[in-house]
């Protein structure tokens, strides 16, 4: 049984990367079924008989059919997993935008929670958690030896009850010990500003049921006082989320009817375009939300900033932005998760999550193990420094990019930065710069002054205004 349970422990929880969209009624067919391996379950069930026989303690029927099961989904690729019935709720609501616990994107690193990244306005978040912090206690159990299901469950609770995190951090010469209340997280997928000169910046932090729409709710209230002279679509650290709303999203700034992205799977059903049309990005709704947008949307100048923290989704609309030359695409190379996910529900209110696709950009690129490539990249700091992350192709198992089964290597950090660099400040001992409390949380600001990357989109964008009003 301790395979099982290794195995168990190599599922990366990206929790907000799951694309459910398409469904396998073709796995039924009989054109997809082969003949059971008579002789490899004959040898499952004397494994299974001598559990049940000779194992130190007596063990439940039910819990070694649910390990095996999780051991043949998480060999496969680190987006496959079994959810039992807690897990399968816990996503069910979680794609709509509320959930309870404390805001963190996480996934298992040599049997500890390592943290991908903390969802903004959270516990988590204000607390000061990291991307890459690894959480090794969740109160007083160490999450050695816990799967990630487990080490999840822990960390989710009543609001208002309170959890103790013991984390490692690199730089740190000493654990950090956290106490965060837990809340009801209700995730604002998309947030906007209007800048005092006329710019306009949105960000979307995952894709959820209603983020297409609330996206054109945004730019819509963004163009009440009059057109915007640029925008900026802030895609960093989003994990993704729903396929459709992706679609719905790039719809809003492509054309009707143009490609988004395309899947190629073993089944018919997974091997599907989806374009910039009603029947692709609307679900469960028959109001068309994008028609409602001002005409101006498609044409403004349009900087999308990426890092490696923007995966599956966001890196759909990306992907679908550049192929199209419709916005310049600036930052770091993005995650490359360019797997499609599909729950299917079973007995019992559990489900498996299968991947069953891959995606690709309007172009054909596939970005597994890959990610996008950013048109000018701009590291995180004027220093040229970047928050270490954990990528798709550091996840064992990872499926290999079909189109490019070595994946190129990242950019070099100098390639198309741009020029002028601020020299660099002295740092402490723990990588700060001087005068950085460690322990300051994240700004709450939409818009931060230090936003380096930020600011460099919005420099190209009056650069290109500047360009386009000469004569």
């Amino acid at each position: 049984m301790g395979k099982w349970k290794q195995a168990g422990l190599i599922c990366a929880g990206f929790v907000g990367g799951v694309l459910i969209s398409l469904n396998l009624s073709a796995i039924a067919d009989k054109e997809t079924r082969s003949g059971l391996p008579i002789e490899e379950l004959r040898t499952f069930a004397e494994v299974f008989n001598a559990i049940k026989q000779g194992y130190v303690e007596p063990v439940e029927d039910k819990k070694l059919i649910t390990h095996a099961i999780s051991g043949m989904l998480s060999n496969l690729d680190p987006h496959s997993a079994y959810l039992d019935a807690d897990a399968f709720k816990e996503l069910q609501v979680g794609t709509q935008g509320e959930f309870g616990g404390l805001g963190i994107e996480v996934g298992m690193e040599d049997g500890l929670v390592k943290v991908v990244s903390p969802i903004e306005d959270t516990p988590a978040y204000r607390a000061g958690v990291k991307p890459g912090d690894l959480i090794f206690k969740l109160d007083d159990t160490l999450v050695k030896g816990l799967t990630l299901s487990d080490a999840v469950k822990k960390m989710r609770g009543k609001p208002k009850t309170q959890i103790k995190l013991s984390i490692l951090r690199k730089g740190e010469t000493k654990p950090l010990e956290l106490t965060l209340t837990r809340e009801v997280i209700k995730v604002q997928s998309v947030k906007s500003k209007l800048t005092d000169d006329g710019y306009g910046y949105l960000r979307v932090t995952s894709f959820q049921e209603n983020t297409a729409a609330s996206v054109v709710k945004h730019l819509n209230d963004l163009y009440k006082p009059g057109p915007l002279k640029g925008l900026v679509l802030d895609l960093r650290n989003d994990p993704g989320g729903l396929l459709h709303g992706a679609v719905g999203v790039s719809a809003a700034f492509l054309p009707p009817k143009t490609l988004v992205t395309s899947t190629d799977g073993r089944t018919e059903d997974a091997k599907r375009q989806f374009v910039a049309s009603p029947e692709d990005y609307l679900r469960g709704t028959k109001d068309d939300f994008i028609k409602n947008l001002p005409p101006e949307v498609r044409k403004v100048p349009m900087v999308v900033l990426i890092n490696g923290g923007s995966a599956s989704a966001s890196e759909i609309v990306a992907g679908a932005l550049q192929d199209h030359k419709r916005a310049v695409v600036m930052g770091t190379q993005s995650f490359g998760k360019g797997s499609v996910q599909t729950v299917l529900p079973l007995p019992g209110n559990t489900a498996i999550k299968l991947t069953t696709a891959r995606y690709y950009t309007p172009s054909g690129r596939s970005i597994q193990a890959k990610g996008i490539v950013p048109d000018i990249i701009v590291e995180e700091s004027a220093n040229g420094d970047s928050a270490q992350r954990i990528r798709e192709a550091d996840l064992e198992r990872h499926l290999e990019n079909d189109k490019d089964k070595v994946a190129a290597p990242a950019p070099a950090k100098d390639a198309a930065k741009p020029q002028g660099k601020a020299p660099a400040k002295p740092k402490t001992d723990n990588g700060k710069e001087e005068g950085e409390d460690a322990a300051e949380p994240p700004s709450r600001e939409l818009i931060r002054k230090n936003d380096y990357q930020l600011n460099q989109a919005f420099n190209l964008l009056k650069g290109l205004q500047i360009m386009q009003n000469r004569p």
